[in-house]
């Protein structure tokens, strides 16, 4: 990276819309076909809409919420280490799919352009207003960082660097968003990232790792409230952009964990039998008493369990990186020759 370079590079937006909000068919189609499943569900991806997004700032700074401080610690503990991986063998680019206010990645970046590594730093997501924030604090905050904010999906983002970008990259996975799929989805979305990637380059995968089933338990059904706020919310955005008439006060947010496969499930449960009517989708749909609404998973890890999922999708293990307690990794891949 050049000495006093004007280094904010244009937005690179993918999404139809300009704040990153999903195409509305699409989501008008994702929510009729899960809930016209017999076990109804919802998308967690379309949790983060702006209200969404902010809650779920609230949520991280939640005394119960321990993903966030875990992984703090761990970046901010092993930040040389981490930052020496990076950029062996030379400069690269630093993809951050999912990068929000990228306030853990500001860790890595600050010692990465201290120690005066050469890369550039793509984030990732989809929101556009997230992004259009994130470039204008970096700017203020690391005047020198080279950046180039993509709004859009994870794939069509990699695509697009394909494409434009195609020196060595270290994508960033962080916050145990792996945590969200299935397992066989899992496995189809690091083979999918790994199909973007060659031989030299890497992945920092965030994953929360087993442990007390309390703990995992208050951190998604916190004694204030918010989880259920954001997991309802989810309710009201199809009641914004799709003409819904959601009653939230006739639904209650509901959180599951068995330590026996390590999975957390979030769901939404309606409090009477009712009919919801979706004008968007011209379809009413009934809910029994107590009948549920499946929001989201979030798959809790063994280091074991790790290296399995990381040579199945084409990688291997270079460096596990962990907090003192041991309650979670972020966990170097490279891809396997």
């Amino acid at each position: 990276m050049e000495p006093n370079k004007t280094t904010t590079a244009p937005l690179i937006n993918l999404s139809q819309k300009l704040d990153g909000t999903e195409d509305t068919a699409a989501f008008a189609r994702h929510v009729a076909e899960g809930l016209s499943q017999t076990q109804k569900t919802l998308l967690s991806r379309y949790f983060y809409d702006g209200q969404g997004s902010r809650l779920f700032q609230q949520i991280m700074e939640l005394p119960e919420y321990y993903l966030t401080r875990c992984e703090f610690e761990v970046l901010q503990t092993h930040k040389q280490a981490i930052a020496a991986h990076f950029s062996d063998p030379g400069f690269f680019h630093l993809v951050d799919l999912g990068a929000g206010d990228a306030l853990k990645t500001k860790i890595l970046l600050q010692e990465l352009t201290q120690s005066q590594k050469g890369f550039d730093y793509v984030p990732v997501d989809i929101s556009g207003d997230a992004m259009q924030q994130l470039r204008g604090t970096l700017q203020k905050e690391m005047p020198l960082l080279e950046v180039q904010a993509v709004v859009g999906e994870y794939f069509s983002a990699l695509d697009w660097m394909h494409q434009h970008k195609p020196d060595r990259k270290v994508v960033l996975f962080l916050g145990s968003n792996i945590g969200n799929f299935k397992e066989a989805e899992s496995q189809n979305f690091l083979r999918s990232v790994r199909r973007y990637l060659k031989a030299g380059d890497k992945l920092l995968l965030g994953v929360d790792l087993r442990k007390d089933p309390e703990t995992v338990l208050k951190a998604y059904s916190d004694a204030s409230g918010v989880t259920a706020a954001f997991n309802l919310n989810l309710l009201t955005r199809i009641n914004r952009e799709l003409g819904g008439n959601f009653n939230l006060e006739q639904f209650r947010h509901y959180a599951l964990y068995n330590p026996q496969d390590g999975v957390m499930r979030s769901f939404l449960v309606s409090k009477i039998e009712q009919e919801v009517h979706i004008g968007a989708l011209q379809q009413s749909y009934h809910f029994d008493a107590w009948e549920t609404i499946h929001t989201e998973n979030s798959h809790k890890y063994t280091l074991p369990q790790v290296e399995a999922l990381a040579s199945a999708s084409g990688f291997k293990v270079e460096k596990v990186f962990q907090d003192k307690q041991c309650r979670f990794a972020d966990v170097l891949l490279t891809v396997a020759s």
